[in-house]
């Protein structure tokens, strides 16, 4: 059976100039670790998920409380092994060696797929690290909106001329990742309408100011929007809904929209994107107790939303996905030709 991946408990890491570990060497990596599962930091502390669907710090609690004793007592000359978030080893070094190494989520090619790993990871036996969750040095938000900004400030200059005052960016995710999508248009002068299913995340970004207003409808989100890029005012919109329904009903309806992208945790099937008429306890229940099932149903619903975004892509609208893997996804059920 797998140890624990849920525990009720606040990290906060250690401030100011007194160590909690030998050296400032090993302290550093501790902070680290501790830094990416804060809960002003991680999307979902209390299951070491840090961002990306479940893109982990440690593999499980147990896990965790043994790196973290480990990171403690470690001498200026070892080195502490991580395999998949687990403490595997302290090996005697030197004191110019690395005092940790990390290697995650590794699966010789044949066996690389998501079927196989989810199988391993469901008997505490791997874990997804994502870039820097795994790593322990996630930043949150922040990491992307310089990037995420100057895609949007490029499509301003090859789409409009080299401004996108009094336009709209229509897109969806807000994760840690995707989270950045909003501030990103605004600092890039548009306004944005952002589709996010999990009221948690929503309130995140309105809390952190990554988003100024959240609607109560699609309707009440399209008259602010209106109103907004009428005024020349750049005002990032948040919707609790989900991408694969309003992105339809916006093409069914001839809303259009200036950019369309998206940053859903659509690389993730099975954990990272709600299907289409569930709840979100009802999909993180499904993912248990049938995982293909829930995978098919989250594909599904991904290639309603491409379909979506190419026949935004057919209006001439700019559109394009932001590298979360939703085309391929969409692709296998038989909905995502070229953007």
């Amino acid at each position: 059976m797998p140890e624990s991946k849920y525990r009720q408990q606040t990290i906060r890491a250690p401030r100011g100039t007194v160590l909690t570990a030998k050296s400032w060497l090993t302290e550093a990596p501790l902070r680290m670790l501790m830094n990416n599962l804060d809960p002003d930091v991680a999307e979902n502390p209390h299951e070491l998920v840090v961002y990306g669907g479940i893109g982990r710090a440690a593999r499980n609690w147990e896990c965790y409380d043994a790196i973290v004793d480990a990171l403690t007592r470690l001498e200026a000359d070892e080195t502490l092994l991580i395999q998949s978030g687990k403490p595997v080893g302290v090996f005697k070094t030197h004191d110019n060696a690395p005092r940790v190494l990390i290697a995650n989520s590794n699966l010789v090619p044949h066996w690389a797929t998501w079927e196989h790993f989810n199988e391993l990871d469901a008997k505490g036996l791997a874990m997804y690290g994502q870039m820097t969750a795994g790593s322990w040095i996630y930043i949150g938000s922040q990491g992307i909106v310089q990037g995420t900004y100057e895609t949007f400030v490029e499509a301003g200059r090859q789409h409009y001329n080299g401004t996108l005052a009094g336009r709209w960016v229509l897109t969806a995710g807000l994760g840690g990742m995707g989270g950045a999508q909003p501030l990103a248009a605004t600092l890039a002068g548009a306004c944005s309408l952002t589709i996010e299913c999990q009221q948690s995340r929503i309130d995140f970004r309105l809390r952190t100011r990554y988003v100024d207003e959240q609607a109560a409808t699609l309707d009440d989100a399209l008259a602010r929007i209106t109103r907004y890029t009428r005024e020349g005012k750049a005002v990032s919109v948040a919707l609790c809904a989900n991408a694969a329904d309003i992105l339809p009903e916006l093409v069914n309806r001839g809303v259009r929209p200036d950019l369309v992208t998206d940053q859903t945790s659509a690389h993730d099937p099975l954990h990272g994107y709600l299907p289409s008429g569930w709840r979100w306890e009802e999909y993180q229940k499904n993912a248990q107790s049938d995982p293909h099932g829930t995978m098919q149903a989250a594909k599904r619903s991904m290639a309603a939303h491409v379909r979506a975004m190419l026949a935004f892509s057919q209006m001439g609208v700019p559109t394009f996905d932001y590298g979360n893997n939703i085309r391929q996804m969409a692709k296998e059920m038989g909905g995502g030709k070229r953007l």
